[in-house]
């Protein structure tokens, strides 16, 4: 099993698995909880001899374009919490991701900013080209 978060050393990694319409969110082995919970998708862990595996999927029973619209509304949010995120182009939504900022600027709750990471982290997005 791979983890792409690991690979690119991202704290998230946004991205249609390959061979499959599955949105899978990668985040890097040891995530802090706060990361996992603000991603706000489902979590899933396999145990295996050595590590642990997470990621985050967007629920299957979505059809494809509210599954792009679900994983990049979490986009806005870790990054106003300084985190470091890449999404692949196949899956990102720009019309979502403006109006999650637009939720994010009217609404009185705000992420908090991890302690280890510097706001000014949190500037674009970058998109991979598909992965």
């Amino acid at each position: 099993m791979g983890n792409l978060a690991d690979d690119y050393g991202t704290d998230v990694e946004i991205y249609r698995k390959a061979l499959s319409t599955t949105v899978h969110a990668d985040t890097p082995t040891g995530a802090p909880a706060q990361l996992l919970d603000l991603l706000g998708l489902q979590r899933k862990q396999v145990r295996t001899a050595g590590p642990v595996y997470t990621w985050h999927e967007v629920p299957e029973h979505l059809d494809p374009d509210e599954q792009k619209r679900l994983a990049t509304r979490a986009i806005p949010v870790l990054l106003i919490a300084g985190y470091d995120v890449n999404c692949s182009p196949e899956v990102f939504d720009e019309t979502a991701y403006h109006q999650a900022l637009r939720d994010l600027r009217t609404s009185n709750t705000r992420p908090t900013v991890p302690s280890s990471t510097s706001t000014a982290a949190a500037s674009n997005v970058s998109a991979r080209r598909a992965l």
